[in-house]
């Protein structure tokens, strides 16, 4: 009986260049075990335990999560080879999507299995670990327990910016706070929005939104004084002025504004720290 050769994708090694190595273990390439789909290139991608499987066929490259429990059914994310930085824009979907939602997935069976106590102290590890990341780019770490019986970290950014960076109960992914001056945010954003193939104007007539939704036209205005993004299944968050008093006809960059960000996995802030300090 013949053995079928998988041959290794074009796409995985610059892909694992791009991902964070983690606690000194970058991702590695390697054969991949299964052929997802039949006649396709496979590589698959191994940090640690956790494993994925990329896939190219037919003009598109996918995704595969590797999960223990069940075969592959479905691509976790897909970019087409002929957009912009394919390269790119999958290691954008695999730190914004794929990554924390195996977190969270390994949040829901801890939490099942050992309780909720053990998913603040598995992510404590993730929060450690970026903040040491931090400390290495200069910033002054305070550890923070909250009431709420969630952990974190807080520091101040050299434009004066507080951030906090947190451990909420029975989530399995990591959020961040922010108060400080709106353009404080403008490096950091691209990493956590999603992709937009066109401009949509903002449909509330404020000069705060506008003055954010013309520049990131993927946040949506809630209000006057508020905008927000996000999808199901990635990260999301809001960026508001201090208080709904402050008048919304004026904005520039040194704008004060609070902001937080939820569902973000360890990896994505790990790429993230050069715009946190």
């Amino acid at each position: 009986m013949s053995t079928a050769v998988i041959t290794h994708t074009t796409t995985a090694a610059p892909l694992a260049a791009l991902l964070p190595a983690r606690r000194g273990v970058a991702w590695a390439v390697k054969p991949s075990p299964q052929g997802i789909r039949a006649g396709a290139a496979t590589s698959r991608l191994v940090q640690d335990g956790r494993a994925l499987d990329v896939v190219e066929l037919d003009g598109r490259v996918e995704v595969y999560a590797d999960r223990a429990d069940r075969a592959p059914v479905a691509p976790d994310v897909v970019v087409t080879e002929s957009g912009p930085d394919p390269v790119a824009a999958l290691a954008a979907l695999v730190l914004r999507v794929v990554l924390p939602r195996l977190e969270r997935e390994a949040a829901r069976d801890t939490v099942v299995a050992h309780g909720r106590e053990q998913v603040i102290i598995d992510g404590a590890q993730h929060l450690n670990e970026v903040g040491y990341a931090l400390i290495d780019h200069g910033a002054h770490v305070d550890p923070i327990a909250r009431p709420d019986g969630g952990v974190g970290i807080e520091w101040t950014a050299d434009n004066g910016a507080e951030w906090g960076l947190w451990v909420l109960p029975a989530n399995g992914n990591l959020t961040l706070s922010y108060e400080g001056p709106v353009g404080g945010l403008y490096a950091l954003l691209p990493l956590l929005l999603p992709t937009v193939d066109v401009h949509r104007p903002a449909f509330t007539g404020s000069a705060f939104t506008r003055h954010l939704t013309d520049r990131f036209p993927q946040l949506h205005p809630l209000s006057a004084d508020e905008v927000e993004f996000g999808r199901r299944d990635d990260a999301s968050g809001y960026i508001a002025l201090p208080s709904s008093d402050e008048p919304t006809d004026y904005a520039d960059d040194d704008r004060q504004v609070a902001a937080s960000f939820r569902r973000l996995g360890a990896d994505l802030l790990l790429t993230a720290v050069p715009h946190l300090v």
